[in-house]
This record gives C-alpha cells, sequence and structure tokens, in this order.
C-alpha cells in the first residue's frame, strides 16, 4: 500500500484546481457510494482528485486505478479493509471497468464498511442497472460529458461565462462579456473543444486512440464480446461515420456487417453508452430515452473532424453541436416540422440562410442558426445553445 500512497500523492500534487467541471457542483460527495461515468478523456480522473484536494485529508483518503500492478495480486476488498482499518474514510476508485467482477467487490465494500465512502469512476459502457450484484439500489450514479462551449471558454481562454437555461437562450438574455466575436472561438471549438486534451499538438492522434480503445477493448470487453466484435464496430462506426446523420436501417446495416439484427441494436447502444454516437429518438414512448430511433449521429463535432476530416456535411456539424450540447439538461427528441424537440419547443438547425418556412410564429418554434453573431426574434444563434451547462 506504501506504493499506492506514494502514487497518489504525486498525482495530488500535480493536479489543478483553477477549473473544475461542470458536474463538481451537482455531485452529492457526501453519499456513501457514487459512480462517475462518462466517455475516455472527458476528465472523470481530474475531478475526483480535485475534490480530494481541496476538501479532504489526504491522510483519510485513498485514489487508486484499478489497473494498477497491485491488483494482480491484491482484492478490492483486502484493500478497502486494511484502509479502514487505518483509519480511512474515502476510497476513490478509478477506472473500475478495469477490474474483473467489479461490481460484486463494491458491493461487498459497501456492505461491510458503513463508515467508508466510496467514489469510484468508469467507463459509459458500464451497466450499473443490471450489474451482477445490483449496485443500484447502493451507488448514486453522475454521467461526465465532454466540455461545453461555455466550458471551452473558461477552459481554454480564460472566459468566465454563466451558465444560461434553454429559457434563457431562446428569449435572448445570452452575454458574453470580453467576447466581441464569438464565432472565431465557436469554430476552434468545434474543431478541438470537446475532450480536456484539446490543448495538445496531438490531439488528433489521442482522439484516434481512444476511439480504437474503445472499439477493439472497452465495448468487447465490458460487453462479454468476443475479440472478432471489435473489427465488426469499427466497420459500423464507419458506415455512421460516412453516412450521418441518417435515419438507420438496421435490416440493411446487419447484413452489411453480417451480424443479427437484434445484435445490431446492442451494438448501436454500446457505441452510444461509450460516446461515439448519439441516437436521437422520437416521442413513441413516455419512458425517457426509450423512444424509436429517428436519426443517428457521431456524438460530437471534434469526433466528426476526426473521423471525416475535410468531407463533413456542415449541416450534420450543426445538429451534432446542438443536439449534443442540449441532451445533458433537457430530453430532446426529434420532430416531425423541424429537427429537435425540447419540451413543447421545435427548433429548425441551419445555416446563416436558413428559411423560416415550416418554423410556426407562435413563439415556440425557433431557426437556430449558424455564422451569426446575435440573434433576433425567433432566430437564435448556433453557439448560444454551448452555454446550457
Amino acid at each position: 500500500m506504501k506504493t499506492l500512497y506514494q502514487k497518489f500523492e504525486t498525482l495530488l500534487q500535480n493536479t489543478t484546481t483553477d477549473f473544475k467541471r461542470y458536474l463538481y457542483e451537482r455531485v452529492s460527495w457526501d453519499s456513501r457510494m457514487i459512480g462517475i461515468i462518462g466517455a475516455r478523456g472527458v476528465g472523470k480522473t481530474t475531478m475526483i482528485l480535485q475534490y480530494i484536494k481541496q476538501n479532504l485529508n489526504s491522510k483519510k483518503a485513498l485514489y487508486v486505478s484499478a489497473d494498477d500492478m497491485y491488483f494482480s495480486e491484491n482484492k478490492l476488498i483486502d484493500l478497502a479493509d486494511e484502509f479502514y482499518k487505518n483509519a480511512g474514510e474515502y476510497l476513490f476508485i478509478d477506472e473500475i471497468h478495469k477490474y474483473a467482477n467489479w461490481s460484486r467487490e463494491l458491493k461487498n465494500i459497501y456492505d461491510s464498511f458503513p463508515a467508508l465512502k466510496v467514489v469510484f469512476t468508469g467507463s459509459s459502457v458500464l451497466d450499473i442497472l443490471k450489474g451482477s450484484a445490483d449496485l443500484s439500489r447502493r451507488a448514486i450514479i453522475y454521467k461526465l460529458q465532454g466540455l461545453s462551449f461555455r466550458e471551452y471558454l473558461n477552459f481554454f481562454h480564460n472566459y468566465d461565462i454563466a451558465v444560461y437555461s434553454l429559457q434563457q437562450i431562446i428569449n435572448h438574455e445570452v452575454k458574453l462579456a470580453n467576447i466581441k466575436h464569438p464565432i472565431p472561438l465557436f469554430k476552434d471549438y468545434l474543431k478541438r473543444g470537446y475532450y480536456p486534451f484539446g490543448f495538445d499538438n496531438e490531439m488528433d492522434i489521442r482522439l484516434g486512440q481512444i476511439i480504437v480503445q474503445t472499439l477493439e477493448t472497452d465495448i468487447p470487453q465490458y460487453a462479454n464480446l468476443n475479440v472478432g466484435t471489435s473489427r465488426k464496430l469499427k466497420r459500423l462506426l464507419s458506415i455512421i461515420a460516412e453516412s450521418v446523420p441518417f435515419k438507420p436501417n438496421f435490416t440493411k446495416i446487419a447484413k452489411i456487417i453480417n451480424v443479427s439484427r437484434n445484435s445490431l441494436d446492442d451494438y448501436f447502444l454500446y457505441m452510444e453508452q461509450a460516446g461515439l454516437i448519439g441516437q436521437l429518438r422520437n416521442e413513441t414512448s413516455g419512458i425517457r430515452g426509450l423512444g424509436k430511433v429517428d436519426k443517428v449521429y457521431l456524438d460530437n463535432t471534434n469526433i466528426i473532424f476526426n473521423l471525416v476530416g475535410d468531407k463533413l456535411n456542415a449541416g450534420n456539424l450543426r445538429e451534432t453541436f446542438f443536439f449534443n450540447q442540449m441532451r445533458v439538461n433537457n430530453e430532446v427528441i426529434s420532430s416531425k416540422t423541424a429537427d429537435f424537440v425540447i419540451d413543447n419547443s421545435t427548433f429548425e438547425v441551419g445555416g446563416e440562410k436558413k428559411q423560416q418556412k415550416q418554423i410556426e410564429k407562435d413563439g415556440k418554434s425557433f431557426v437556430v442558426k449558424d455564422d451569426i453573431e446575435f440573434g433576433y426574434l425567433n432566430i437564435i444563434p448556433l453557439w448560444a445553445f454551448g452555454l446550457n451547462y
């Protein structure tokens, strides 16, 4: 354990606290067991280290990564036991998905040490509700998405911008203090601003590695799929990247990649949970997120630039940004008369010259335009929707 503590202290010393993700203030950190899930590279590790550094006595806390060599010969439950006996109070376990039988061990820790608080992070693919040890009754689960345009302005350029609700955005209440021209910044965000590592000169290489690791390791491992499935997942992502946004013909795609129709539904869901694609559903179900899939997008605009490059479609880029940014705080579904519906309002997303042929002047229908700095009447600039979280 001495080595684990040394690694922990080194990480803590190198953790900065000047910028925190939107989820930081939403997490109920005093809960007995917390799970923070999200796609690779969105900042889960940094967020928990920031919390430790600012709020806890490091002698009462311990951070470990579940893929540490320590766990090749030791169990999590044994680590928790020794830590607790030495007056430990807060155990943070990063990348829990890399530990075999993680859900059962977390359950045992929860049941065996009532005074111990546990925070774990993991891939979005982790299905907590179906965990073999039924963690859903024990852990509070939060999902961390990539940077919003607002967070990008703060993290990349030190602009402190407030969060605006959807109602404030459509009421033209958005104010960007000290930013005269948001469009150049917005275009940069679309290319490299969704992931905190967008600062890196080799951002494209790192994002490409994340995509490959997700397809080759994460999804097959967590979903108990054979290694050969990764080739089919890559082929599927390639089809999606070349076609988005598109109305999926699951039967046709299943034949192309040679899988069963039912398996394809699972593949799409795994890729969505892993942060590679987004599925826009319709209103056919009253249960959130269970409607029929109407359109499929790549998850975020950075992935579009990485996979498609110069061949990207501007309309797809706009719709992907809107869907990606608004889904954190809102239920976004497809519309029969426009592109999207949120609550009772419809949104038609397009370029600067977008016409209003299908938009009713009822106070609940809006045109979302790219390449405009300011909105008017029912016309809203696209970048403003990136300030919602």
